[in-house]
């Protein structure tokens, strides 16, 4: 298995949704439109704290459900719902509304350091290799942390309770994992990470990203990369 990603995307999207959320299948369609454009990186992290309704949502992650009352503490609000996109780790508004997610891409993209950083991988053999520019600002500009993640392109789900029951769904690019790579220090890097470490059943792309704070204090997206697997 060999390939390469080197990417200059505009955008991190992420979607915190619910297989129990009837609220949430408009949004899910619109991370699979964006997931087709590629300046874009879409993700859908699906939140467990809808289960309690009657649907255990069969992709859900507690640590999507912290992740994303994290950005809400970063940005000192209380808004944590489904569906709620975040882009660029920075901005937050309602999963399903197109024009808005547009909007909030080229408003945060006016802060200097965000999507600034290039990153690269390369899939070669039974290894990943990530390398990571460095920063556009110089020695003590931005920094922050390296997370790959495993994805998978296309989850199709038939929900058989709560407020979507009896709807076949399909949630795109939907994370299954994270593993942190490294700790970014401005300076231009390279790490590797043994495919097996992020290849599991159903997985068939990965997105790397270097992210400003840490993963309890999530910042700016400074840069990513997105490649498939098979």
């Amino acid at each position: 298995m060999s390939g390469t990603a080197h990417a200059d995307p505009r955008a991190v999207v992420e979607l915190f949704t619910s297989q129990g959320c009837s609220s949430c299948p408009p949004a899910d369609k619109v991370i699979g439109e964006l997931a087709r454009d590629p300046s874009v990186i879409a993700l859908s992290l699906p939140i467990d704290y809808w289960d309690y309704l009657g649907w255990k949502d069969t992709l859900a992650d507690s640590r999507f459900s912290a992740r994303q009352k994290a950005y809400s503490h970063m940005r000192g609000d209380r808004d944590v719902y489904t569906p709620q996109v975040v882009i660029n780790g920075a901005t937050q508004v309602i999963g399903s509304d197109r024009d808005k997610i547009e909007h909030a891409i080229e408003d945060t993209r006016k802060t200097e350091a965000v999507m600034s950083v290039p990153v690269s991988m390369t899939i070669s053999g039974k290894q990943v290799n990530v390398a990571v520019a460095a920063s556009t600002n110089g020695p003590g500009g931005a920094r922050g942390e390296v997370w790959i993640c495993s994805v998978s392109k296309a989850v199709p789900i038939t929900v058989g309770r709560g407020e979507n029951r009896g709807r076949e769904l399909t949630y795109y690019n939907v994370v299954r994992s994270w593993l942190k790579v490294g700790d970014w220090s401005g300076s231009a890097a390279n790490w590797t990470v043994p495919l097996e470490n992020i290849s599991r059943d159903g997985v068939d792309a990965a997105v790397v990203y270097v992210q400003d704070g840490s993963r309890d204090r999530p910042g700016a997206m400074l840069g990513a990369a997105y490649t498939t697997l098979q």
